[in-house]
């Protein structure tokens, strides 16, 4: 049966830069890691581990009744296309149409975690760009003028640190020459991605989706390594918009790791700007402690005030004058309404101050399964991770949290909960 829906409410970017526009989203978690752990035989698709594939009509009912316009959705590639000459629409079809028909506009996310099988050496595979700008050329050209709204690759980075630095998923290279070998790979597909989407039709948004994270350390002889990792922050979103040259911060330790000169020709040649820069930032996540243990350096997890949100935020405006949206935030069990606080408040702050941050995302909209999963052996309900709007019981049953009455009165009060921008910085630009 045929794609069937309407337009989108929000398909023109510039109407998001006018003062009285905000969107409010959410979405579900949706890491795809199909390849079973050599060790447990377990793998990692959160849409079956949380029964998302079975209860998706229900799923959705729930996401219209928190009163969004749009969400961010995934689509699980390797069902899309199962063997490089085959295709199945089967999934997004009915899924899409069901959103759309309740009045959301799908952001959709084309690789979220995980690639097909038939990429045999997965983000490393030497057809993976191509193969991911083919695929999301085929997803635009079957809903065009219906869908316009897409993410490329969710987080590159982190793609590459649980890909190329533990290992834990494939290729499973470990260390900064894995994790900079894949970044480059991703950072390539993401660029080929972005143009075969836009000559499918120009008027797609593209978000580019970054983990926004801050570094520290309060010993002295670790700054270097600090002003480094701060650096490889930015790294895909800089390679991705060609600005990666011989006067970068990071073009020494590329250098040192293995990577030539013409490797970075692609990027200048191939440079594009995302529409919009999502922010992904977590207060159990975003702030990490560099410090020593031993002879080893480890990083640290720090819980974050709102401040966190608020001046990575601005650095990301600062550094890439480019419209920023939330596309990922919550924190977990009873912190969520203080944090769900605090987050919207620092919007407000840079929405005053001229920073244009055009939505927010309470992301996920349920639990999720921690990614530990894959390599532990406990039972499923134990890897539970409390995040969302909704929680999972050991029976899949979505239970309402306290927190959605907040997100469902903010989402009511619309751009009053986070004011008007004030275009006065942002004009121009």
């Amino acid at each position: 049966m045929p794609f069937s829906g309407r337009l989108p409410a929000h398909s023109n970017l510039r109407q998001l830069l006018e003062p009285d526009v905000f969107l409010w989203a959410t979405g579900i978690e949706d890491t795809f890691i199909t390849l079973p752990n050599k060790t447990t035989g377990r793998t990692l698709d959160e849409y079956e581990l949380t029964g998302h594939y079975d209860r998706w009509r229900e799923d959705i009912s729930l996401m219209a009744s928190l009163g969004v316009r749009c969400a961010r959705y995934g689509i699980p590639w390797y069902r899309i296309q199962p063997a490089p000459d085959k295709w199945d629409w089967s999934w997004p079809d009915q899924t899409l149409e069901l959103m759309i028909q309740k009045g959301i506009e799908p952001i959709v996310d084309l690789v979220h975690y995980g690639v097909p099988e038939w990429l045999p050496n997965g983000l490393l595979d030497k057809d993976f760009p191509k193969r991911m700008a083919e695929y999301g050329a085929r997803v635009a050209e079957r809903y065009k003028g219906r869908i316009q709204w897409y993410t490329p690759l969710n987080e590159p980075r982190v793609n590459a640190w649980y890909a190329g630095m533990l290992g834990w998923w494939p290729p499973h290279r470990r260390g900064w020459k894995g994790f900079s070998q894949i970044l480059l790979s991703i950072a390539q597909a993401v660029c080929l991605t972005h143009r075969a989407l836009k000559e499918v039709d120009p008027e797609i948004v593209c978000v580019h989706v970054d983990p926004a994270d801050y570094y520290f350390t309060h010993d002295p002889s670790l700054r270097q390594e600090v002003e480094m990792r701060q650096e490889v922050v930015f790294l895909a979103l800089d390679l991705i918009m060609g600005r990666v040259g011989r006067d970068h911060p990071l073009w020494d330790w590329l250098a040192k790791l293995g990577h030539k000169p013409k490797e970075f020709e692609f990027f200048i040649a191939n440079a594009v700007k995302p529409d919009i820069i999502g922010i992904n930032c977590y207060p159990l996540f975003g702030q990490k402690e560099v410090a020593k243990s031993g002879t080893r350096v480890i990083t640290r997890n720090r819980y974050a005030t709102g401040d966190l949100l608020h001046d990575l935020s601005k650095t990301y405006w600062e550094r890439y004058r480019t419209p920023l949206m939330i596309t990922e935030t919550a924190s977990v069990g009873k912190k969520r309404a203080e944090w769900m606080k605090q987050s919207v408040e620092a919007v407000q702050k840079l929405r005053t101050c001229g920073v244009p941050v055009v939505g927010y995302t309470w992301w996920p909209m349920f639990s999720l399964v921690g990614w530990s999963y894959q390599r532990g052996s406990k039972p499923k309900e134990d890897y539970f991770v409390h995040l969302g709007l909704w929680d999972l019981d050991s029976k899949l049953n979505r239970i309402e949290a306290a927190v959605a009455k907040d997100y469902r009165k903010l989402i009511e009060l619309g751009v009053s909960a986070v004011g008007e921008l004030k275009m006065d910085q942002t004009r121009g630009r």
